[in-house]
């Protein structure tokens, strides 16, 4: 170290712990880079050039999310490998929803003590979201805030842009009565709900080491499992199949997220039970003393991203997701919304215990 930092790090921020972490996750971004990155990390901006070739008016698509308080089990349990998985996920599932093919991605990591395992984990997360989303880490930052968070934690927040030719836009304005509603598996409650879900695992008295019910998996695994990324499957269908509207269930569950996509005049009725539900949504539901209505409102219950399709081209969408090893169900129809029914998703229910 150098004397002229020694001020910095005395008020408790270590400049080269922040250097020895860009040299240690160097070669893990440059993994995720694609042809159009034209800078390595380290700079002030990340350089990115868009190929328009392939376009008639290429449309940039942006979001912008974190991973909430699923964090605190993270720090709980001292599992940091997933929840950058999570972070990519949440914004590269949004903009794929417009049809949008993601371009690269940067992500913010703040924390009061740099701990340097422990951000390397997290990247690592990162990094194999990027690979699943298709896109590259173009850069980001790691912001060391000596008494601004708890000694062990940090947050996170990411940052994703993509492209869609404008013809090419799906959003949900062509959607009419009698096309189908697919459901595409979640891998468990994502990266939502989690204000709820702590709540019930200390009202339960659950530990991260405790076997999870219903499951093969301990509890930290089960909680902590991380978000699905959609991308590879859904442009697969996009290159020529007809996909109508799309809507990746996350906070208000279908009953907000669905409508979202949905023309005026239309809505859409879903059948409860047409889909596996996971053991994690049974145990919140049993834990929480939850109706089905109350969980579809805060949780995907086990389908986490929606697609809507012709009905002459549904058997050929699942049956092209189910040859992409993908779990997909036919969920639910497009019906004429009736005026005086305030829900714009109407859920039809089995008997109590049917599912």
């Amino acid at each position: 170290m150098t004397d002229r930092a020694k001020a910095y790090t005395a008020a408790g921020v270590n400049i080269e712990a922040g250097n020895e972490f860009v040299r240690r996750i160097r070669k893990m971004v440059a993994s995720t880079y694609t042809g159009g990155v034209l800078t390595d990390i380290g700079g002030f901006g990340g350089l990115f050039k868009l190929d328009t070739t392939t376009m008639q008016e290429p449309v940039l698509v942006a979001s912008t999310d974190g991973v909430g308080t699923k964090l605190k089990l993270a720090f709980e349990y001292g599992v940091h490998h997933t929840v950058g998985i999570d972070l990519v996920a949440m914004s590269v599932n949004d903009i794929l929803v417009q049809g949008a093919k993601p371009l690269f991605f940067l992500d913010y990591f703040a924390t009061g003590k740099l701990d340097i395992g422990v951000a390397e984990a997290v990247l690592s997360g990162v990094v194999e979201g990027c690979k699943q989303g298709g896109c590259a880490l173009l850069g980001g930052e790691t912001a060391e805030m000596a008494g601004f968070y708890p000694d062990g934690e940090y947050d996170l927040s990411g940052f994703c842009v993509g492209v869609v030719d404008n013809a090419k836009i799906v959003d949900g304005a062509g959607v009419s009565v009698g096309d189908v509603v697919i459901g595409m598996a979640s891998s468990g409650f994502h990266s939502n709900g989690y204000s709820l879900v702590r709540k019930l695992l200390a009202e339960t008295g659950r530990r991260g080491a405790d076997p999870f019910p219903g499951t093969k998996q301990t509890t930290a695994e089960a909680v902590l499992a991380p978000t699905r990324i959609y991308t590879k499957a859904v442009r697969t269908l996009l290159r020529d199949l007809p996909i109508k509207g799309m809507a990746h269930i996350t906070g208000g569950g279908f009953y907000d997220n669905i409508p979202r996509v949905l023309p005026k005049g239309v809505s859409v009725r879903v059948g409860f039970g047409s889909w596996p539900v996971p053991a994690v949504f049974h145990w919140a539901k049993e834990a929480g003393k939850l109706s089905w209505p109350e969980m579809l409102q805060i949780f995907n219950c086990g389908v986490g991203y929606v697609l809507i399709v012709p009905e002459n081209a549904a058997d050929e969408v699942l049956s092209r997701l189910h040859g992409l090893k993908e779990d997909a169900f036919a969920i639910g129809q497009v019906e004429l919304h009736k005026e005086d029914d305030a829900d714009r998703v109407v859920v039809d229910f089995p008997r109590e215990g049917a599912c």
